[in-house]
């Protein structure tokens, strides 16, 4: 499974506003785009599909930008997925052959595991964890 560009650009967004939300929580695009190394035209059209997707909401004037609609726990990746890559929770568009039914089996299983995990990481998480190095003995 590949992430796309699009999914992957909206979570890195939305996590930066997750950081935020406790303090000012308004970011620009700008900033955005800046600290996410995002292009700005793309994460705009991005940030419009968030809001629209009752993810983000957004402020006019001097002191504008986005915000989250809702608690950075009260989102999740499952939440972010839905809205971009819908297709991605699709179930298989053809059931034929010999091994057809066991693959489509096969794979619902796997999308329920996915989907269970995805459901469980919400953006408050993604705000506080570290990159930290992993050694394993």
């Amino acid at each position: 499974m590949r992430m796309t560009v699009k999914l992957e650009y909206a979570c890195r967004a939305l996590v930066q506003l997750a950081k935020r939300y406790e303090g000012s929580g308004v970011s620009s695009i700008e900033e955005l785009a800046n600290v996410e190394k995002i292009p700005a035209k793309y994460l705009a059209q991005i940030l419009s599909e968030l809001r629209n997707g009752g993810l983000v909401e957004s402020r006019r004037g001097k002191q504008g930008g986005y915000l989250l609609a809702r608690s950075p726990d009260q989102i999740s990746i499952s939440d972010v997925i839905s809205l971009i890559e819908s297709e991605m929770f699709s179930e298989p568009s053809r059931v034929s052959g010999d091994s057809g039914e066991a693959i489509a089996k096969a794979w619902a299983e796997i999308q329920e595991r996915f989907e269970e995990i995805v459901r469980s990481i919400t953006l408050a998480e993604l705000a506080v964890r570290e990159n930290q190095e992993m050694y394993y003995i």
